[in-house]
């Protein structure tokens, strides 16, 4: 059985943000997830106020960079932070629920900002154990 997580690995000045998952919508959701936590502790934000985004793209990996921006234009424009993600995958696209809460910088005592997701290291694949992965680098 494939447990969806998520995890960060290490590049450079930046970090690298990877979710698993038994399927492309749960590697998407942990990926998102791993973005999240790299701004603020995740059990600190309440998934309260909820909101969709949709989003189009010709491969998975221009898909999962495109879906990673709009989530950190999301955060900034709204200036929320987000701890679940309800994602559907039907390449072109991608549509999503996502839930939140205001920022609280007392209560969530964000690290930093993430500025974009990229497209160094950026890969959508099903590895040999049949698990998905979505994965790239994010500026922070």
């Amino acid at each position: 059985m494939i447990k969806k997580r998520w995890e960060h690995f290490q590049h450079q000045a930046d970090v690298g943000v990877r979710g698993i998952g038994a399927s492309k919508e749960e590697a998407f959701q942990q990926v998102a997830l791993a973005m999240t936590a790299i701004v603020a502790e995740l059990g600190s934000i309440v998934a309260r106020d909820v909101f969709e985004v949709e989003c189009e793209a010709e491969d998975d990996e221009l898909l999962l960079v495109d879906w990673l921006n709009t989530l950190i234009f999301e955060m900034a424009t709204r200036q929320m932070l987000f701890s679940r993600f309800d994602v559907w995958v039907g390449s072109p696209k991608l549509r999503a629920r996502v839930w939140g809460e205001p920022v609280d910088v007392e209560k969530h005592r964000p690290a930093v900002e993430v500025k974009a997701a990229t497209f160094h290291e950026a890969k959508v694949f099903q590895n040999e154990e049949g698990a998905w992965v979505a994965q790239c680098v994010v500026d922070v």
